[in-house]
């Protein structure tokens, strides 16, 4: 995998025939807030989009329960903010604008919405696996990435989205097209947990981490270091002093930027098509019409 430059993208893979059809392979990343993306799959979505892949981002939220993390700063609509964030983040991970399916942030500690019938922690998961199902429908990818069943750190709104995303992969292999092949999971391994851990979340890296032999693909993103630092950045609301990132000190802050902005991992959540290697040589590795991607 070659060092391409930030803003660049690299030859496309064509579209191949199966059944008589073209298909187009097709990515689709599902996640809760703006952000979300650029920290677990950034590099990934950026190395997709270059190999020529259709690479779809569903957003359930606008975060619009998020903690503004700059001192100083004022924002009149913080849910359109971080939807502008969002789209300047897409453009910096040369992916097409993302999709929202306009359920409301549940927010944390003294921001929660207990009372909000919209936020996602208030919200039937079937009502989003409808949603999602629809999309599902409309995009028809062959590939699913999602957060992990512990949603990263045990976010109430991933959690909702790792329930809700698995429940229609499950529930779209009947559509026409045959539903998307494999189903991902973000792989925090023990060591990543750790690093988590040490940023403040409460939580035990043997639980929410995973063992290596876990994972299925870890991907090299480390060709995409600059395009993943500008989506971080596009995240300004997020990335303040304040902010757990902002609040490390240079030498942690080095580490986690080693470990975030060169590897990202996947585990399996589904498949309806044979594994071919273990590990996978990308996430496309083995899936009827995609066999140029990953090749």
């Amino acid at each position: 995998m070659g060092d391409v430059p930030y803003g660049t993208r690299a030859r496309k893979v064509p579209g191949t025939r199966l059944g008589g059809m073209t298909v187009t392979p097709t990515l689709l990343a599902v996640f809760a807030h703006p952000d979300d993306e650029a920290f677990s799959v950034g590099g990934t979505l950026t190395h997709y989009a270059r190999r020529g892949v259709r690479v779809q981002l569903a957003c359930a939220t606008r975060g619009e329960a998020g903690k503004i993390t700059v001192p100083g700063m004022t924002v009149d609509d913080l849910g359109q903010q971080r939807e502008q964030e969002l789209r300047e983040a897409c453009r910096a991970l040369e992916i097409p604008e993302p999709v929202f399916l306009d359920f409301h942030d549940s927010g944390r500690y003294e921001r929660t919405r207990t009372n909000d019938p919209q936020a996602l922690m208030n919200v039937n998961p079937l009502d989003v696996e409808v949603g999602l199902r629809a999309l599902i429908a409309e995009v028809q990818p062959q590939v699913m990435v999602t957060f992990d069943p512990h949603g990263g750190y045990g976010h109430i709104d991933h959690l909702q989205i790792h329930r809700a995303a698995v429940a229609a992969f499950f529930s779209t292999g009947v559509l026409p097209y045959g539903g998307p092949q494999r189903l991902y999971y973000t792989a925090l391994n023990v060591e990543a947990a750790r690093g988590l851990s040490r940023m403040g979340e409460n939580l035990d890296p043997e639980v929410y981490g995973v063992s290596d032999s876990t994972v299925a693909v870890q991907m090299d993103v480390s060709p995409y270091r600059e395009n993943k630092k500008a989506a971080l950045a596009a995240h300004g609301t997020q990335m303040g002093t304040q902010s757990r990132l902002g609040q490390m000190s240079q030498e942690e802050r080095e580490e986690m930027e080693r470990r975030m902005l060169s590897h990202e991992a996947f585990s399996i959540g589904g498949t309806r098509t044979p594994l071919v290697n273990w590990p996978l040589r990308g996430l496309f590795d083995g899936v009827p019409g995609c066999e140029g991607v990953d090749g």
